[in-house]
């Protein structure tokens, strides 16, 4: 029995004006029906078949008429409503409720509109009719028939205020829902950028890296596999070693990708400054001079800030080997100021190409991505008399870490 009534009501639903039809027809049969009571006889209400008046007909048809067009166009439904109403009311004796179709009219008003609207059309059609009634209806103006009116007029315009408010506050829970989504669906594509693009650093420092590496002590072997081969065996054992190390970071970074479902993947802990004389002893294999001065005294970093501070170092290098010439130095400095670690490195290239932007590559845009993440500064540019600078700040203690210590607010 639910299944044809919920059929039917989707279809009133799907079909606006044949709803308004059907509930204009039981308005009219609601209004004929009632015609035909006596409401003021001399003992009691009764009932008797009488034939309504031929202008109550009339008016009854053309008020449930407009009322077919009730969403269309509201407030003219209601005018003409009205209008019938008060003709009812003057001359009506008995009188027909004709009035029903006005209140369903400013019901109507009530809930597709605002609430100034509904406020200022529910007085002045609370005030005309019950005014119409009183003052020239055939009535007594206390009777009770009119101040039902004014009771059913107000109704009308309570319940409709009442449904448009339930169905704004609807609408407004369904767009804070949708706009919540569409903020998570946002912050979720963010993220996935971010990691993709801290993971495409990553990469592009082990690779560039160790492939500069593993193509300079190449080339030093072809050039001397024939006349020194202790020399070229001594180059080729650097170019596995480099080779070796950059698969196994590959590997880490790759674990990194992998399904929370997937086998675990060997992998070992992300690189710092606790390795840096192994970093250097790869650019002094190949073949470039590199000082190297620490004053931080020890200095514990942050897991971030020591990764951040060892890619700094190792892209500043890799730059130098790849672009300063083949009789550039280096020198690198760790210093501990303050709150902050600053890291310098300096070459003394005299090449054409010593400037790394000119490669086209990404080096220093990913060394200033990694070092604005974390809150700090990175310069760049030729130095006074030839060569390159690097110099990067970077801040000891990053706000996870200075949360985390006890004694802090969290």
């Amino acid at each position: 029995m639910s299944r044809p009534l919920d059929r039917a009501r989707h279809h009133l639903k799907a079909h606006p004006l044949a709803m308004d039809a059907v509930l204009a027809a039981g308005v009219l049969a609601c209004m004929v029906a009632g015609s035909f009571v006596q409401p003021h006889d001399q003992d009691a209400v009764s009932w008797s078949i009488r034939t309504p008046e031929l202008l109550s007909l009339v008016l009854m048809a053309l008020a449930a008429l407009a009322l077919v067009f009730r969403r269309r166009a509201p407030l003219t439904v209601l005018a003409l409503t009205g209008a019938a109403s008060v003709v009812e009311c003057v001359t009506g004796d008995p009188r027909a409720p004709v009035a029903m179709a006005a209140v369903i009219a400013l019901y109507t008003v009530a809930s597709t509109t605002d609430r100034p609207t509904t406020w200022r059309v529910g007085l002045l059609t609370m005030t005309v009719l019950t005014g119409a009634a009183m003052l020239a209806g055939p009535l007594p103006w206390y009777a009770q028939e009119n101040l039902g009116i004014f009771a059913w007029t107000g109704i009308g315009a309570t319940a409709g205020d009442a449904v448009r408010s339930r169905r704004a506050f609807v609408q407004a829970i369904r767009e804070r829902a949708e706009k919540a989504e569409r903020t998570r669906e946002e912050e979720a594509r963010r993220r996935v950028a971010e990691e993709r693009l801290r993971i495409a650093r990553d990469l592009h420092d082990v690779v560039a890296h160790h492939i500069a590496l593993v193509n300079v002590q190449a080339g030093v072997a072809a050039h001397v596999m024939d006349k020194r081969p202790d020399q070229a065996k001594e180059a080729l054992a650097h170019v596995r070693e480099a080779s070796r190390s950059a698969l196994n970071e590959l590997r880490a970074t790759v674990g990194l990708l992998r399904q929370s479902g997937d086998p675990e993947a060997p992998t070992e802990p992300a690189p710092g400054l606790a390795r840096l004389d192994e970093l250097v002893g790869t650019f002094r294999s190949a073949g470039l001079p590199v000082e190297v001065a620490r004053a931080d005294h020890g200095t514990t970093l942050p897991a971030a800030v020591d990764l951040a501070a060892y890619r700094v170092i190792q892209e500043a290098l890799t730059n130098v080997r790849k672009h300063a010439g083949t009789d550039a130095k280096a020198e690198v400095s760790v210093v501990r100021v303050g709150p902050n670690v600053e890291i310098t490195v300096l070459d003394d290239g005299a090449g054409d190409d010593d400037d790394p932007d000119n490669g086209g590559g990404h080096g220093l845009l990913g060394m200033r991505e990694r070092v604005t993440a974390l809150r700090g500064t990175l310069t760049t540019g030729p130095r006074y008399g030839g060569g390159f600078r690097v110099h990067a700040i970077l801040p000891v203690k990053t706000r996870t870490a200075a949360r985390d210590e006890p004694g802090e607010p969290v």
